[in-house]
């Protein structure tokens, strides 16, 4: 498919400006939390383990990881994307952890930028996954433009990224949803490697994640509210007052990470499931993974660190697999199963 010039630019130009924006702009949610606040671990004082032999391990999507760590997607498309990707991804590999890679659109429309997302060079056995917006399948994408995606990654599974609030406040938004599960369930039964379904922060409720599953989709990204507001992110890019104020009014606008995890893991208690959305360190990821999910997604801070340099992403991820090791540890559980099936976590009421 043969996109525009000047659609393609429009593109990349709002790569650029998602990066900066995430970096100098305050975009964070602050009246709405990803709720993982409302519930403590219980210490226990007496652990009856060996520290060494704590294991944080686990498999997803029938892949090895070193940690349940996903580094969530974020970008491409720009000289400063493929820095950052090629940090992250080389940081992946030492750790064996996951990672995706922002919105490949910008590489379908211009084919030149394919290798900033191109990382699978960098990490040859880390669990990848290429992304698209589901969206566009009602805006003349299909299989080839997904096929074609997951082979620039070489990537184990598709993200399929949902955000009907991004589109309503971002200019020139993608807004026809109409039919679009329909679609996402076509793809699904054709594609050869699993479909994700991920929101962007405004969290994906009970009854959708339904929908979807039944739909085909292999395993739910939550990505809740309580992080990175993209309301605000597109308010900071607005070319209107209508569009900044859209961004300020719905800035905190979603469903909590945890209310995501634990209403989606009572009615589908096997999918795979991925919490993001708000979580900062490693002790909201062990919350998360108690809470239900199987392995937690992180993107502000590893930009964050990745915009610094390859030593600070892998500082961020010594520090997340200690902090998360800690937990285990002082909670009395050796592996992460153990910490999901316990009652080490509580609801304060």
């Amino acid at each position: 498919m043969n996109a525009p010039t000047n659609i393609s630019a429009q593109t990349q130009n709002r790569k650029a400006d998602h990066i900066r924006i995430c970096l100098e702009e305050d975009v964070q949610s602050h009246q709405i939390t990803n709720g993982l606040e409302r519930y403590r671990f219980n210490h226990s004082c007496l652990p009856e383990l060996n520290h060494s032999d704590i294991d944080i391990s686990t498999t997803f999507l029938g892949k090895h990881l070193g940690a349940p760590l996903l580094i969530s997607s974020m970008t491409g498309g720009t000289e400063q994307a493929a820095i950052i990707n090629q940090r992250l991804a080389q940081v992946a590999q030492h750790y064996k952890i996951a990672m995706g890679v922002g919105s490949q659109r910008v590489a379908v429309e211009k084919p030149q930028v394919a290798d900033t997302f191109a990382v699978r060079k960098y990490a040859p056995d880390v669990l990848l996954f290429a992304n698209l917006g589901a969206v566009q399948l009602n805006y003349k994408y299909g299989l080839d433009e997904c096929l074609r995606v997951v082979d620039i990654l070489e990537a184990d599974a598709l993200i399929l990224h949902i955000n009907p609030l991004q589109e309503c406040i971002q200019s020139k938004g993608d807004t026809n949803f109409r039919g679009l599960l329909d679609k996402i369930s076509d793809l699904c039964s054709k594609m050869p490697v699993p479909v994700i379904a991920k929101e962007v922060g405004n969290g994906i409720s009970a009854a959708i994640a339904n929908k979807l599953i039944a739909a085909g989709v292999a395993a739910i990204d939550v990505a809740g509210a309580g992080g990175t507001s993209w309301a605000k992110v597109e308010s900071e890019r607005a070319e209107n007052p209508l569009q900044r104020r859209l961004g300020k009014t719905f800035a905190d606008w979603g469903l909590p990470t945890a209310e995501c995890i634990t209403t989606i893991r009572a009615i589908a208690p096997n999918v795979p499931l991925i919490a993001s959305g708000g979580l900062r360190h490693g002790l909201d990821i062990a919350a998360a993974i108690a809470l239900g999910a199987d392995i937690a997604g992180l993107a502000m801070p590893f930009l964050q660190a990745a915009a610094t340099s390859e030593t600070a992403v892998a500082e961020l991820a010594e520090v997340l697999i200690a902090e998360i090791t800690t937990v285990l540890f002082c909670t009395g559980n050796a592996t992460l199963y153990q910490l999901k099936h316990s009652d080490s976590l509580q609801r304060i009421e």
